[in-house]
């Protein structure tokens, strides 16, 4: 059976007259019941996983959504007591350390063949190349995502001093355009007629945030670093495609993990240097908002568990979802905490950029499935109006003839 996937016996007339000559209608109807039971039961099977899918789906939409949106608007009250951006970028960033101990204690839950942390560790160092992870490899497949990663949540986060949250977040939705774009060029995708669309909307809704406010440089300035993010972020994704290729949950659990070691031992130092010269400096480690730097970092790091081990229990469109559902969100909470204004250019620029994100989201194959749905409707419309006219003519066909006046009729 196709549909759930799931391997099913079907018994034919032929096969039970075969065996059992005497009594063929009772062994068509075994075989019917017999068949059919196993069918029903594979499709409740089938419905089930889906609901279950469609559930998880549900929850992990709403908790991308919520730590998106919660990260980004803590971001936002952080930078009024503690405005010091690339810090908060370091701090969190340290946070990726947790992804593989944390990988590690579902593993040990769930997995029938336990491993020690040593021996789990060993063979996700396999996704680095057959010496595992080197020096070399650290510095050659490993530093230059630490470096993309950094600066994605800096221009992001520096963005947010400039601008409302809500076109931060909007224009964060480009990057799924960008990516696009690149692998198109880089990687030779699929070339798609529908997401070439679906990028010049985001390009159109990027011209048109910069016009909502009037081209000031405050805002296009800060619009400039949300596309500087997005950009960097497709890069990071592209790159780790053409470079790595497709990691596992373990392997991505540690080559995450890797990077909040690379941010602590190379990129530490830029704080220090940023606070010494005054750029990012507070009086006294007094004042530093703690709560608000724990905070976003957990909503940051669960945020990236959802969306890279989210795939595990629910469909990757879903979690998608769940960043553009974070737009309302903070918009929401703009309009009763800023002094936004949500004139139609915003707006139109916002539906612009959701669009083309949700186009985005439609499989290489949508087309094919389009033109068989239209397909089938059209039969269908054929067997049911024979069916129609056969019924009416069939029923009165001498009342019809005498009742219908003829055209003549009509003509004078």
């Amino acid at each position: 059976h196709k549909a759930c996937g799931l391997p099913c016996v079907f018994f034919s007339p032929g096969d039970e007259r075969s065996r059992e000559s005497p009594a063929p209608a009772e062994a068509q109807m075994q075989a019917g019941a017999e068949g059919g039971g196993r069918v029903s039961r594979c499709c409740w099977k089938c419905s089930v996983t889906q609901l279950k899918k469609i559930f998880w789906g549900v929850a992990v939409v709403l908790g991308v959504c919520s730590s998106w949106s919660g990260s980004t608007q803590l971001a936002k009250l952080t930078f009024k007591k503690f405005d010091a951006p690339f810090t908060l970028t370091w701090f969190a960033t340290n946070w990726n350390f947790l992804f593989f101990p944390l990988y590690y204690l579902g593993h040990v839950f769930k997995s029938a063949e336990k491993q020690s942390p040593k021996q789990r560790y060993r063979e996700c160092c396999q996704f680095f190349g057959d010496n595992g992870l080197t020096l070399k490899v650290f510095f050659t497949k490993a530093a230059p995502f630490g470096v993309l990663w950094t600066l994605t949540n800096y221009l992001y986060l520096h963005a947010i001093k400039k601008i409302n949250t809500t076109d931060v977040s909007v224009l964060f939705c480009c990057n799924k355009a960008f990516v696009f774009l690149l692998s198109w060029i880089v990687l030779r995708d699929r070339f798609m007629g529908v997401r070439i669309v679906a990028a010049i909307f985001a390009i159109a809704g990027i011209v048109m945030m910069t016009y909502a406010d009037g081209f000031h440089s405050h805002s296009v300035i800060g619009i400039a670093l949300v596309v500087g993010s997005a950009s960097m972020s497709a890069l990071y994704k592209v790159l780790f495609k053409l470079l790595l290729g497709s990691a596992k949950f373990g392997e991505a659990a540690l080559f995450l993990s890797v990077l909040a070691v690379f941010n602590v031992l190379f990129v530490t130092c830029i704080p220090v240097i940023l606070y010494f010269t005054k750029v990012e400096y507070w009086s006294s480690f007094d004042i530093v908002p703690w709560g608000n730097l724990c905070g976003f970092s957990i909503l940051l790091l669960t945020f990236n568990i959802l969306l890279n081990f989210g795939i595990a229990i629910t469909y990757p469109t879903l979690i998608s979802l769940g960043i553009v559902l974070s737009v309302p969100v903070n918009a929401v909470v703009d309009h009763y905490t800023s002094e936004i204004v949500f004139n139609s250019v915003r707006v139109i620029a916002i539906v612009i950029i959701g669009l083309g994100f949700l186009l985005l989201l439609l499989p290489e194959e949508w087309d094919v499935w389009v033109i068989k749905l239209l397909t089938r409707l059209k039969v269908r419309k054929k067997e049911e109006l024979p069916e129609g006219n056969g019924d009416v003519t069939s029923g009165l066909p001498n009342k019809s003839r005498r009742t219908r006046p003829s055209m003549s009729s009509f003509a004078h």
